[in-house]
């Protein structure tokens, strides 16, 4: 009798050490997949300020540079087409394709003397150049907890408990746009 309780106390211990460390690599596959989606939450929170932001940016442009329409025209085309973006990469390739328009808006801003001395270009100008900062804060955040869920994903065992809690496939980083890489020409006239 003696014999089948100590056979029996080994099993359950063995049992109980085996759910514990089932459990810990589950809910760590599971945990790093929430941060995931909470840095991703808080990436598309700072994105939607911009987009709430970009009209009235628009409308304070276009009283002084009406002939810089095709820029207007494709910061309002890539703002509604945020609303239709589903997976994340067509999300990521909208906010680069903004962040471009933006640039090139700011740009013809420069243009317009009066427009850069408008107190409210200026106060806009200021919101949204904070808003890009969050937005480059967000991103990199982003891209730490996916870099931790890919890596956890990639070690020993890790595949197994991301598979047990339904995450078959990598989370996607948030990569710069490819003109991101060229250098801006900067023109003082």
């Amino acid at each position: 009798m003696k014999k089948f309780l100590v056979v029996l106390g080994v099993i359950l211990v063995i049992g109980l050490m085996s759910f514990t460390w089932y459990k810990n690599g589950y809910n760590k596959a599971v945990s790093r997949d929430e941060t995931v989606k909470s840095a991703w939450a808080q990436v598309e929170n700072q994105l939607q300020r911009r987009n709430d932001l970009i009209p009235n940016l628009v409308n304070t442009v276009k009283g002084y540079a009406s002939q810089e329409k095709g820029v207007l025209t494709e910061i309002t085309r890539l703002r509604s087409q945020w609303g239709e973006t589903k997976t994340v990469p067509e999300k990521i390739e909208n906010a680069n394709a903004m962040s471009t328009a933006l640039s090139r808006l700011l740009v013809v801003a420069e243009n317009y003397p009066e427009l850069k001395s408008n107190e409210n270009f200026l106060a806009l100008q200021s919101q949204l150049e904070g808003t890009e900062n969050r937005i480059a804060v967000e991103r990199m955040r982003y891209n730490q907890a996916v870099k931790d869920f890919n890596t956890f994903r990639r070690e020993l065992l890790g595949q197994f408990f991301a598979a047990r809690a339904g995450i078959s496939e990598p989370a996607v980083y948030f990569k710069a746009d490819e003109k991101a890489q060229e250098v801006p020409a900067v023109n003082f006239y």
